[in-house]
C-alpha cells in the first residue's frame, strides 16, 4: 500500500518516469520504493514468473494454487508438501515431463495465456518449452487460440488488481473452469497430481467475477496476447494486447531509432522522446545482445512519464511481464540477422495496427531494398560461451532455442 493505492513492482518503474518529468520528488520515489514489496515471495503482478507459473499449473506441471497461493501463506507450506509428495510418485511410476506436454496441454497453456493476458515472455518459454518436448507449435497458434479465446482477467500491469486478488477468485482452475464452459479446454490432459486437469478444474470455486468475469462480461472478445505480422516483422512480434491503452491499438508515428538501451533512457530522462512517436530499441535480441534483455526500465519510465498515451515501442529484444503500454516486442528477423528493424531511419513512418495484427513500416520498397544492398552488420566481439551461444541461438519467433528450432516452422 502507497498513500492508500494498492502498488507492486512495476510501479516503482513507472515512478521513475514521473521522477524524471519532476511530478514527484526523491522522497516520494523512496517511499514508493519501500512500498511496492512489502513482503516475501514473486512480484504481486502477473509478471513474467507469475504468468510462467500460471502457464505451468495449465499444462499439468503443478498443483492446483502452486501459482497464486502468497508466498507468506500457510496454504502454501500444505502445497509445498504435496508437492513433494507428487514427485516422488511421479517418479516412482518413471513418468517424465513430456508425458504432460502434449499438443493438448500446450493449447490449454496458450487458452489460459490469453484469458490471463500474461507476459509476452511466455511466448518465448512456451516455444521453448515446445521445442523441447517435439511438440509442433507455430508462432500463429498464439493467434489462433487467442481469436477465439475471451480475455477474462486483468491484473497488475493492467489493472489494479493483483495475483492474490486472483487466488482469492478462484485462481488458475477458476479460469480454466471458465474457459471449460466455452469448450476451450481439453479436459482429458493429465497433471502431475495423477488425475486429469478437469477433475481439477471441475474442483474449482469462482468467488468474485470482478475478477475472473463471466464469459459474457469478458474485458474484450478475444485474448491478452497478440502476434504481429508485416513487413517490419515477416517472422512475427509480439504485443500484450491487453495492457494497450485503446487509442494506442492502431497508432502510425515517426520512428526515433536507437541502438541501445542508456542511450533510450538518456533520452527520456532529458525529456527528448516526442508524443506521437514510434521508439525502436534494436540490436538487443538473442543474438544482438546477446541474450534478449527485457526492456522493462523504459517502458516503465515512458509510461511512468505519460507517454504511453501516444508513443509506442518496438524492439527485437523482450519486455518484463511489468511492462504495459504499445511496447511491441521480440520483433523478428532480428537487427544482427539484418532484419528490416536494422534498416528503420530516424523519422521512418511505422504503422501499428494491432487488432488487424499488423506491423509495417511504411517505406518504398525500393527504397528499403537499397538500405538492405547497403547495410554491413555491425562489428561485434565475442568469446568463450557468448561467442558459441550467437553462434548456435535461434530467432525469438522459435523461442531463442539453441540448435535453430528446426522442428519449428
Amino acid at each position: 500500500d502507497y498513500r492508500g493505492s494498492k502498488v507492486s513492482l512495476s510501479n516503482i518503474f513507472e515512478g521513475l518516469g514521473r521522477y524524471f518529468k519532476g511530478q514527484i520528488s526523491a522522497d516520494d520515489l523512496a517511499e514508493l520504493e519501500d512500498s511496492v514489496c512489502p513482503t516475501c515471495g514473486s512480484c504481486a503482478g502477473l509478471f513474467t514468473a507469475n504468468s510462467m507459473g500460471c502457464v505451468t499449473e495449465a499444462l499439468g506441471l503443478s498443483l492446483p494454487g502452486d501459482a497464486t497461493i502468497p508466498a507468506p501463506y500457510s496454504a502454501r507450506l500444505i502445497l509445498a508438501r504435496q508437492s513433494g509428495v507428487a514427485a516422488v510418485e511421479v517418479t516412482r511410476k518413471g513418468w517424465t515431463a513430456r508425458r504432460y506436454i502434449t499438443p493438448a496441454s500446450i493449447k490449454n497453456a496458450l487458452a489460459v495465456d490469453a484469458a490471463l493476458g500474461c507476459s509476452t515472455n511466455t511466448v518465448l518459454h512456451v516455444m521453448a518449452i515446445a521445442n523441447e518436448a517435439k511438440v509442433k507449435l507455430e508462432l500463429k497458434a498464439f493467434n489462433e487460440v487467442a481469436d477465439k479465446t475471451p480475455n477474462l482477467v486483468k491484473l497488475a500491469p493492467a489493472s489494479n488488481y493483483h495475483m492474490e486478488d486472483l487466488h482469492r477468485a478462484g485462481g488458475v482452475m477458476g479460469v480454466m473452469k471458465r474457459l471449460a464452459e466455452a469448450k476451450l479446454i481439453d479436459g482429458s490432459a493429465p497433471t502431475v497430481g495423477g488425475v486429469d486437469i478437469s477433475v481439477q478444474y471441475k474442483g474449482a470455486v469462482i468467488q468474485d467475477e470482478d475478477v475472473i468475469r463471466p464469459l459474457d462480461k469478458a474485458y474484450q472478445a478475444t485474448g491478452g496476447l497478440a502476434i504481429l505480422f508485416g513487413n517490419l516483422a515477416p517472422k512475427g512480434a509480439v504485443v500484450k494486447e491487453s495492457a494497450v491503452l485503446p487509442q494506442m491499438l492502431v497508432h502510425e508515428g515517426p520512428a526515433m531509432v536507437f541502438d541501445d538501451e542508456p542511450t533510450l533512457m538518456a533520452a527520456i530522462e532529458k525529456d527528448q522522446i516526442k508524443p506521437g512517436s514510434v521508439v525502436v530499441i534494436r540490436f538487443v535480441g538473442p543474438k544482438g545482445a546477446p541474450g534478449m534483455p527485457e526492456m522493462l526500465t523504459p517502458t516503465s519510465a515512458l509510461a511512468g512519464a505519460g507517454l504511453d498515451e501516444s508513443v509506442a515501442l518496438i524492439t527485437d529484444g523482450r519486455f518484463s511481464g511489468a511492462s504495459r503500454g504499445a511496447s511491441i516486442g521480440h520483433v523478428a528477423p532480428e537487427a544482427l540477422d539484418g532484419g528490416p528493424i536494422a534498416l528503420v531511419e530516424n523519422g521512418d513512418i511505422i504503422s501499428i495496427d494491432i487488432p488487424n495484427r499488423t506491423l509495417n513500416l511504411r517505406v518504398a520498397d525500393d527504397e528499403i531494398a537499397r538500405r538492405e544492398k547497403a547495410w554491413q552488420r555491425p562489428d561485434r566481439e565475442y568469446s568463450g560461451v557468448l561467442r558459441r551461444y550467437v553462434a548456435f541461438v535461434s530467432g525469438a519467433e522459435t523461442g531463442a532455442v539453441l540448435g535453430g528450432g528446426a522442428i519449428l516452422s
